[in-house]
């Protein structure tokens, strides 16, 4: 076992926590607690991974895995003892999370109100599962538990007892969100009862989560907070600036409802510092961010994830306590390194089939990182639910419908049996999306193809399984598919279009692509990710002043681009403005640390400005996490054998090109 570097471990997750909100509040004195830990410890953005949806992302930071591997595809899924659905489960993860991994290793670990974490798992600790909020009587009324919501069960009464029901939310209590709340007709406008609602789920966890820290030992702590996601949902339309389409007066009444949200959760993450103390490693994270400005969205998808839309690729990462580098900015997080970095500070080793990393870039002395192959296969108790209960939701809708044709399930009503189709469809959407923005478009083709035939009427389906044909240059079947989009639209769309415009640039008819993107732009300008192709075809037709247009429009647009950023690099690199390269590739990896053109361009920018350690580190970067390619192989063979390089090095590149080039003679050798 490594040595520990922290005495205990708080985690906190804020759903939804956006620094663009963040900042303009810590600059006003409003936030003094998250002030206080970003003074004394690192920060920076967290990138999150596709489809941004919550149950999978908060599954994904508590596991360091993605969700094809941890089994969480949702919000729903079909529930065998009903007929119907319920959320997403406990049950249906098929890894462990941190509270398993040190359950196994006798940690005394404790969550509060986890996404996905009913039934509560019998862990070496308190587990307080995601319905623990849910209010089921009326005010006043008893207020039973569902079975399973706390673990050990003997705590039950207990954590009933910390509850907060929406009714007991005082008038006064609003008045800091809604200074005019008199004003409001409650009959006509349900905004007061949605607020009540937040802050009793909100209060409810706090309480939970300070009772721990209060009478139980503990080494880790879990705690999350839903609250400024379901008060963005409702509210951040109202927020500055004013949006053309708000009533005057709903602005002047709910424009301050998302800043007392944050005000509000600083001030619980006051009481959190105070309980646990200075020798406690904090981190806060949120597992996306939430767009407030010029970005939020004119309207929502009508589909069953659609207000995922309003939801911003970029979360927040704070990270304090004894040995962490103090006022420090870190760069290329993502949700996934969460787990791996709290493994390393409570002196566990990382599974090498975590997708994350440790995050040493935050401690003052960068640790080592121990590994094992998987904590999967570590013997010992962990707390996981038994085998027999664990199902996913494929198998849960099999075994829905075995128990009706035995008889010992009545047959479900055409509402349940709706309700399941749909979990169903878009646990096996999602799933296809994971695969589709993690690069790996040949996995997500059977399940697309398979739901582009089921559901015909719904074009995301289609829309999707064209991108995988393109991407696996499988150009008859994207023109088919695209074909059969644009004879079922009555009239033409940015997303035809683009589509279009994506299908002629994989063909190599970079102008036709030029014309069918600028098309798109015509229907929608305010595309980020639609300039940015729109640059890629100028790029590729060498028009490159066009192309850094087209990159300026886009950063205009969404300045936290790491994409635009990206081909900003390159198009800098092409004028050899190699400063400006360098700067643009730093901002893309810091942005998002998985992209390896972010770093190769770096490294060719810094060879130029004669930066040449930097530079190798760049490039051995980019081989790190794309170790079949062969430009930084050919760059670190060139550096290496400078004067004074290292020549072994650089022989040890040229072997592995020279190996690349025989193995593809051999390839293309007829048989």
């Amino acid at each position: 076992m490594a040595a520990r570097l922290a005495k205990r471990v708080l985690l906190i997750g804020w759903d939804a926590a956006d620094w663009k909100v963040i900042h303009p509040l810590l600059d006003a004195g409003h936030m003094p607690a998250l002030e206080f830990l970003i003074d004394r410890g690192a920060m920076g953005n967290l990138a999150t991974l596709r489809p941004i949806l919550s149950p999978m992302l908060w599954t994904s930071i508590a596991t360091g895995k993605r969700p094809d591997k941890h089994g969480i595809h949702g919000f729903n899924e079909p529930d065998p003892h009903t007929g119907g659905t319920r959320p997403s489960t406990s049950t249906s993860r098929k890894v462990k999370a941190l509270w398993n991994i040190l359950t196994q290793r006798g940690f005394k670990t404790h969550h509060v109100g986890w996404f996905a974490s009913h039934p509560a798992e019998p862990i070496n600790g308190i587990a307080v599962s995601d319905t623990y909020t849910i209010p089921t009587a009326a005010p006043g009324d008893p207020w039973p538990m569902a079975a399973g919501t706390v673990h050990p069960q003997d705590m039950t009464d207990t954590f009933a007892g910390l509850r907060m029901h929406p009714g007991d939310v005082l008038p006064e209590m609003i008045l800091p969100f809604i200074p005019r709340a008199a004003e409001i007709d409650q009959e006509k406008d349900r905004h007061l009862l949605s607020i009540a609602k937040v802050l009793a789920e909100t209060a409810s966890i706090h309480n939970a989560a300070t009772w721990i820290l209060e009478h139980e030992e503990w080494d880790f702590l879990a705690v999350f907070y839903s609250g400024i996601d379901h008060f963005s949902h409702g509210f951040m339309r109202f927020h500055p600036p004013k949006l053309p389409s708000v009533p005057d007066r709903e602005f002047e009444l709910y424009r301050d409802v998302m800043a007392g949200a944050y005000r509000f959760h600083d001030m619980l993450l006051a009481r959190l510092l105070e309980l646990a103390g200075p020798e406690t490693t904090y981190l806060i994270v949120s597992d996306h961010g939430f767009h407030s400005d010029h970005l939020r969205p004119r309207g929502i998808p009508r589909e069953p994830a659609g207000p995922a839309v309003e939801h911003r690729p970029t979360g927040i990462f704070v990270m304090a306590g004894p040995g962490v580098r103090q006022d420090a900015r870190i760069d290329g997080a993502t949700l996934l390194d969460v787990a791996p970095t709290v493994l390393t500070l409570l002196g566990l080793p990382v599974g090498e089939d975590m997708d994350g990393r440790v995050l040493r870039q935050a401690f003052d002395n960068p640790p080592g990182v121990e590994k094992i192959p998987s904590w999967e296969q570590e013997p010992g108790a962990c707390g996981m639910h038994s085998e027999d209960l664990r199902v996913d939701a494929e198998s849960a809708r099999l075994v829905l419908e075995q128990l009706q044709a035995l008889g010992y399930l009545q047959p479900p009503s055409d509402d349940k049996k709706k309700a399941v189709e749909i979990a169903v469809r878009e646990q096996k959407y999602n799933l296809a999306c994971v695969y589709l923005f993690s690069r790996r478009p040949q996995q997500a083709v059977p399940l697309l193809e398979d739901l582009a035939q089921a559901y015909p009427d719904e074009e995301r389906f289609a829309q999707h399984l064209a991108q995988c044909y393109i991407l696996l240059e499988r150009r008859d079947r994207a023109q088919a598919v695209l074909e059969g989009l644009l004879a079922r639209q009555d009239k033409p769309n940015a997303a035809a279009d683009w589509l279009r415009g994506e299908l002629y640039f994989a063909q190599g008819d970079a102008p036709a692509a030029s014309e069918a993107l600028l098309r798109a732009e015509q229907h929608d300008p305010q595309l980020p990710n639609l300039h940015i192709r729109i640059a890629q075809t100028y790029f590729r037709q060498r028009k490159i002043d066009d192309a850094e247009r087209a990159l300026t429009k886009a950063l205009e647009i969404d300045s936290d681009s790491a994409e635009a950023h990206l081909w900003m690099a390159r198009v800098r690199l092409r004028q050899r403005r190699d400063t400006e390269a360098a700067d643009e590739a730093l901002t893309a990896v810091g942005l998002e640390h998985f992209l390896p053109l972010g770093h190769f361009f770096l490294g060719v920018a810094l060879v130029r400005v004669r930066h040449f350690k930097r530079a190798i580190q760049a490039f051995e970067t980019t081989l790190s996490l794309a170790p079949g390619f062969a430009p930084a192989h050919r760059w670190l063979a060139a550096v290496h054998s400078r004067p004074r390089g290292d020549k072994k090095r650089a022989a040890e590149h040229r072997d592995w090109l020279r190996q690349r080039r025989e193995h593809r003679r051999a390839a293309a050798q007829p048989a």
